[in-house]
């Protein structure tokens, strides 16, 4: 490696510690961050993390197959399909665990997105509404 493709990735790992808040770098702040949201919200900080991760890691596993049957020729098989099935279930554990940190009841969630989907779309999906949305179209 050439010295300055060196000084290029240590010059951007020093940018990137300057950018990255005290609790990403420090125990004693991710724990003081952590009591100020379980003191201050009604937010359960240990299970919310646990959704958090959970969700990002298993829709990985359930987008690495899609990604193996759609680019790399796994067969889009009944036992395929079923290990997706799997996939989707730790999807839907790491799902309920989060509403759960948060207090939120699932029908309340599902309907609050069928409302917010509808208010973007109304009857049928059109490309313009999922590209231009509203102010305050989360």
């Amino acid at each position: 490696m050439t010295k300055e493709v060196k000084d290029f990735f240590n010059n951007y790992s020093d940018f990137v510690t300057k950018v990255t808040s005290d609790p990403s770098l420090d125990i004693e702040a991710l724990k003081k961050s952590l009591e100020n949201v379980e003191n201050n919200s009604p937010i359960k900080s240990a299970r919310l993390l646990t959704a958090a991760l959970g969700l990002g890691s298993e829709t990985g596993e359930f987008v690495e197959i899609v990604k193996k049957v759609f680019l790399q020729g796994k067969p889009p098989s009944k036992e395929n399909i079923f290990h997706m099935k799997r996939e989707l279930g730790d999807i839907m554990w790491y799902w309920i665990t989060a509403c759960k940190a948060l207090e939120l009841d699932p029908f309340e969630v599902i309907d609050e997105n069928r409302k917010k989907l509808e208010a973007r779309y109304g009857e049928q999906f059109e490309i313009e509404r999922s590209e231009v949305r509203k102010k305050g179209d989360l």
